[in-house]
């Protein structure tokens, strides 16, 4: 069954801190300043994920998901909601939460320092 984008508005609003902000023409939804998604439109989210597990979704389900690209590098998934589950939307947007919301991890010093 497909889902609506206020489905959609609604998982991503459930996520602490998660909020509805215009970025240029397009919906954003952000925690702490950092963009999440993003919905072009009210058939696709964009969800910002790390390239590997993007090309894992778009492998697994090419008609599902695809590569959004921001120049040279892979910067989010594409979800066709037509098709989607809110199950896999609502975990898509908390994977993208717990990136933003997750200090990154200290680079350790090179030996010797």
């Amino acid at each position: 069954m497909a889902i609506t984008f206020d489905d959609t508005r609604a998982a991503a609003l459930d996520l602490p801190g998660v909020e509805e902000v215009p970025h240029h023409e397009i919906v954003s939804f952000r925690v702490g300043g950092r963009i999440i998604a993003t919905a072009p439109d009210a058939t696709c989210l964009r969800v910002m994920l790390d390239a590997e597990r993007v090309l894992e979704l778009c492998a697994r389900e090419p008609d599902l998901y695809r590569p959004v690209p921001w120049g040279r590098r892979v910067a989010a998934v594409a979800v066709d909601l037509s098709r989607a589950e809110l199950v896999d939307v609502r975990e898509l947007l908390e994977e993208a939460w717990r990136r933003r919301v997750t200090p990154p991890r200290p680079t350790p010093p090179a030996p010797g320092r």
